[in-house]
């Protein structure tokens, strides 16, 4: 007696689906891109990610860079010949600048703040009530407000001080 035949269900194309996106998005998931500029200029697409970090000086797995020091001793490993240390004096030198502060404030709450620094001095109760307090934040947060436009931005701080003060007018002859 024959066998009963397997039906197989018939494969159709699936117009709904973009093939075109989905290479794209399979391609940039297996190669993403590296971010760092002289990292990315020294990789080698020919070599293993390992292979290329550990020409930079560079390491995936801080625990093999520096196993114990016994093993070292026993076995008598050599360093790693690091064939790009330019990558190396790159990022040192990149890591050693100073940091840029971005922290600033919105023009309108530097208006506001001198408002009320104009209005009221140092009377932090008499800044609560004052009619351009829309949100109507208490002493406390105005404070706050004052002490974040004095830190962020403490040259035009000073200078809106020295233009709060009255210019000192000569004695006159009497």
């Amino acid at each position: 007696m024959p066998k009963a035949k397997k039906s197989s269900k018939k494969m159709r194309f699936d117009y709904t689906t973009d093939r075109k996106k989905l290479k794209k998005k399979f391609i940039k998931k297996n190669n993403p891109r590296i971010d760092n500029r002289c990292i990315r200029n020294a990789w080698e697409d020919n070599k293993s990610m390992s292979r290329n970090l550990q020409e930079m000086g560079l390491t995936f797995d801080p625990n093999r860079s520096l196993p114990l020091r016994k093993d070292t001793v026993l076995r008598g490993d050599k360093p790693p010949v690091v064939t790009k240390p330019y990558v190396l004096d790159q990022l040192e030198m990149e890591a050693s600048r100073p940091e840029k502060d971005t922290k600033t404030l919105s023009s309108d709450l530097i208006e506001y703040v001198q408002h009320m620094i104009r209005e009221h001095g140092d009377d932090y109760k008499a800044m609560a009530r004052d009619e351009k307090n829309y949100y109507q934040d208490t002493p406390k947060q105005i404070k706050r407000k004052i002490n974040e436009y004095r830190r962020c931005h403490a040259h035009h701080h000073d200078a809106f001080i020295l233009s709060l003060t009255p210019q000192h007018t000569q004695p006159s002859a009497q």
